[in-house]
């Protein structure tokens, strides 16, 4: 069906003008924003990376590397950051940066007249509290110390704290910009990356260009320029790629299979493990999810791996908790058997046998698929499941205000850390949109989690995350179900290409075009 489809596309479609030495990538909406203190999205942080820098950014390996800070260092209490910038980075505007540029950038997210909703990567700092109430000009913790030197003073030790300076959010604009574009910053942005924007026209496409003079000769853009086209629809996004209209494209499931067993794409297809978790919420606030042992009968209830070998054809890694393999210095915990069997016994034994559960779903026909087969399982072990879908807003709305008995939801990382899958999503600070959507709640693993957040050093930080991974699996707040691999395709052409495990990490400088025969 998909490939007959493909052809009537094909037919009705034709090939467009290109831009000389641009790669054309596919975009499923356009970006919200492009301003670094207002993006929330993958798809604004993906451009965004390529338009500014940070203090740091992730290097190939997940570890924390230099950016504009070509240096720092940390007190032995945790508590102070000093960077050291390098010299002769420019923002696109001409002007050189220096630490005030970093410290009024910080501010704006921390400000609410910038109603950033990313404040949360910075309120730790000393000072931003009292900021962020309007009780203080500016944040006491954040200090120029001269115009190359950049002090970061904490309320507290918080050990992911380089990671969260990774984030979009954190990188540095010009203040002059700023105040001269006001809102239309968000479309005409200024920064110091290796392209700017050239050309945005809503709905159908968003140009960069290389620029010169970018400060990291070793990583200038190594083609012209990028054209992010806008094309919602999967089947017309591979359509347009086998037209040549694209260069790379994010395969979606659907036409997964048929370009893996492709002798014409072999060689082309690359994959990335994805800092990503499945998995089936199981509202944790009220019956009949209340209970532990309802909520453990649901995980032995279903077919994890059945289910990923078939309905995702392979395309991920299963999941035994909620913290991704290469995130995960500890041995990971041990995955709940399916017996469904002893599903049935125990929905019996928990008052549950023959209760409906509401679960909520998306409108993607992937996750109707999935969410099919899980109401197939739950109602052979006892359980009456109604499927409701919604359009994604509604959705999430929602499932953040706990309406759902059950729902199908992902997590993906805003920084390679074993802490961003853990607080946001299971400390009970963060009932509903914070992302604990199960409102799961556990003292014990608050405690845990907090003090992995203030630990020193490595080993006492990765000791307390184990343990709160392995109490929260034993609680069962979720069904784990898989880690999700990404593959890539690219054409002829494109001669260098690497698919990134973290959308922050792709500059767009590793890219680039070869002969095409």
């Amino acid at each position: 069906m998909l490939a007959a489809a493909a052809v009537l596309l094909l037919s009705s479609c034709g090939v467009e003008d290109r831009l000389p030495g641009h790669v054309y990538y596919r975009l499923k909406a356009d970006p919200t924003t492009l301003d670094p203190a207002l993006v929330v999205d993958v798809t604004g942080g993906t451009i965004a990376a390529k338009l500014f820098n940070g203090l740091v950014r992730l290097g190939p390996d997940l570890q924390i590397i230099p950016d504009i800070a070509f240096k720092w260092s940390v007190s032995r209490d945790g508590l102070v950051y000093t960077f050291a910038l390098r010299r002769g980075v420019r923002f696109s505007n001409g002007r050189e940066v220096v630490a005030e540029d970093f410290k009024y950038s910080f501010e704006r997210v921390l400000s609410p007249e910038t109603r950033s909703p990313r404040t949360w990567i910075l309120d730790r700092i000393e000072g931003a509290q009292e900021f962020m109430r309007g009780e203080a000009a500016g944040v006491s913790g954040i200090s120029v110390i001269d115009e190359r030197t950049l002090r970061i003073e904490l309320s507290e030790p918080f050990s992911p704290f380089l990671g969260l300076l990774t984030m979009p959010n954190a990188y540095v604009v010009p203040a002059e910009a700023v105040r001269e574009l006001g809102l239309d910053f968000a479309w005409r942005p200024v920064g110091t990356g290796p392209f700017v924007l050239t050309e945005w026209e809503p709905g159908r496409r968003l140009v960069l260009k290389g620029r010169d003079g970018y400060f990291d000769t070793d990583e200038s853009a190594g083609v012209r320029g990028m054209v992010y086209r806008t094309i919602p629809e999967e089947l017309t996004a591979v359509a347009e790629f086998e037209l040549g209209n694209l260069d790379v494209l994010a395969v979606p499931p659907s036409a997964f299979k048929r370009y893996r067993d492709s002798e014409r794409w072999q060689g082309r297809l690359s994959s990335s493990m994805g800092l990503n978790t499945y998995y089936l919420g199981l509202n944790n606030s009220r019956p009949p999810f209340s209970s532990p042992m309802l909520r453990r009968a649901v995980n032995m209830a279903l077919d994890r791996a059945r289910i990923l070998a078939t309905l995702q054809e392979g395309r991920g890694v299963a999941a035994t908790g909620p913290v991704p393999d290469v995130l995960r210095a500890w041995e990971a915990p041990e995955a709940y058997p399916f017996d469904m069997q002893r599903a049935r016994e125990m929905i019996k034994a928990a008052g549950a046998e023959g209760a409906e559960v509401r679960f909520y779903i998306s409108a993607e026909q992937a996750v109707v698929d999935i969410a099919e087969v899980i109401q197939s399982y739950l109602k052979e072990a006892g359980l009456r499941v109604k499927i409701t879908q919604l359009e994604w807003s509604a959705f999430k709305q929602a499932v953040n205000q706990g309406e759902a008995d059950m729902f199908w939801l992902s997590w993906w990382a805003d920084y390679p850390d074993p802490e961003n899958f853990l607080y946001p999503l299971f400390h009970s600070d963060n009932h509903g949109p914070g992302g604990n959507r199960v409102m799961y709640s556990n003292p014990r693993v608050d405690a845990l989690i907090e003090q992995g957040q203030r630990a020193p050093g490595r080993a006492e930080r990765d000791a307390a995350y184990a343990e709160a991974e392995r109490t929260i699996v034993r609680d069962a707040p979720w069904v784990f179900f898989w880690h999700r691999v990404d593959f890539m395709l690219r054409q002829q052409r494109v001669a260098a290409l690497t698919a990134y495990p973290v959308y922050s990490m792709d500059k767009g400088t590793d890219v680039r075009l070869g002969a095409t025969k």
